[in-house]
């Protein structure tokens, strides 16, 4: 697949991303309602900057769906940041995914948005007292 195409599905992870946080921030309490909106502004900003980026590369950029299915329901704070995590995860593996095909500022773009990925990921896996907190290879499905 091509530089651009992988781009392309990092935006529709990055759609979905932005969905699944607007849903679970509501069950969010005071103490976790930071990782929630932190999150949500990072994944907007990487929706945007994938907008722009293909849009100038020559690719017409996937649009959001208007809904996604969610893999679970979120009824509570511990199964929104059970949600959050599996957001974090998912779209690691997307990413990670395009690092091979990217070069140059795409490559930048695509270790950045999989290192921020993984830190979320390790906040979340410690708000929900999993352990290890860490993974190794964050995006190796």
């Amino acid at each position: 697949m091509s530089a651009q195409g992988r781009l392309a599905d990092a935006l529709r992870a990055e759609h979905a991303a932005v969905y699944a946080y607007g849903t679970l921030g509501a069950h969010l309490d005071a103490a976790t309602l930071p990782l929630g909106t932190q999150a949500e502004a990072a994944h907007r900003a990487r929706r945007d900057a994938l907008v722009v980026r293909l849009s100038v590369g020559g690719t017409a950029p996937p649009p959001a769906e208007p809904a996604y299915t969610l893999p679970s329901p979120v009824t509570d704070a511990p199964s929104a940041l059970r949600l959050a995590r599996t957001v974090e995860e998912r779209t690691a593996v997307v990413w990670y995914a395009a690092v091979a095909e990217t070069a140059a500022a795409d490559r930048t773009l695509v270790l950045g948005a999989l290192a921020d990925c993984a830190v979320r990921v390790t906040r979340l896996r410690k708000a929900l007292g999993v352990r290890p907190a860490t993974v190794p290879f964050p995006g190796r499905g």
